[in-house]
């Protein structure tokens, strides 16, 4: 099975061309302003405008009103959304879009319930909880809780880079990664070198996967 990837938190069409050629599945666009990655509708109409067909174009949004998240479809052709928050499942289903449901993995929290509540989620997307931030901390969790069925694929995310990635893959079984801090020169600019070699050690883990089962079935 080939592991998807996304790249999150792209403010610049060059980082996004640099994703795309590296062959990522999906590039994330921040709609919450307090983060440091954020874009504005402008940005992200004019980013998006470079992004050629099948690959997807994700909306993080964190709590947000409708009025909100109807001003970016209306400019911004996204193909996913993504919500970040504690947003019901009605809110998720307000827009008529596939959506993934991220879960901050603070201790206790029930991810089979999650799922449960939210049947249509396309994916659940697992980050590192902190207090004071939501998302792109560049802190991981214990990879082995996302090692669980639920009702739709589980994607990783939270610390993530090309030199533990495939360590992660291993303990999690994730579908999925998601990665921003781990590929930044800083806040909100990628790193055309990190970018590479993440994508490179994503698919280097699948090789191996590959050979391992083959050398399982022999």
């Amino acid at each position: 099975m080939r592991t998807r990837v996304k790249i999150c938190g792209l403010t610049r069409a060059e980082d996004a061309a640099v994703a795309v050629a590296c062959g990522a599945d999906a590039l994330g666009l921040v709609f919450f302003p307090p983060s440091t990655r954020a874009v504005d509708v402008d940005q992200a109409a004019s980013l998006a405008a470079s992004v050629p067909a099948l690959v997807d174009l994700v909306g993080v949004f964190v709590d947000p009103n409708e009025t909100e998240v109807s001003a970016v479809l209306d400019r911004v052709p996204l193909t996913l959304l993504q919500f970040h928050g504690n947003e019901t499942r009605e809110q998720c289903e307000t827009y008529g879009m596939p959506y993934m449901k991220a879960v901050r993995m603070r201790d206790g929290v029930d991810l089979e319930a999650l799922s449960d509540q939210h049947p249509n989620a396309r994916a659940f997307l697992l980050d590192t909880y902190h207090p004071e931030s939501v998302g792109g901390t560049g802190a991981a969790f214990d990879w082995t809780r996302a090692r669980i069925a639920l009702n739709a694929p589980v994607i990783l995310a939270g610390g993530l880079a090309a030199d533990n990635v495939g360590e992660a893959l291993k303990q999690s079984g994730a579908w999925a990664v998601d990665v921003s801090t781990g590929v930044e020169s800083e806040p909100g600019k990628k790193s055309a070198v990190k970018i590479v070699e993440f994508c490179r050690a994503v698919r280097a883990w699948d090789t191996q996967g590959i050979d391992s089962k083959v050398g399982e079935d022999a």
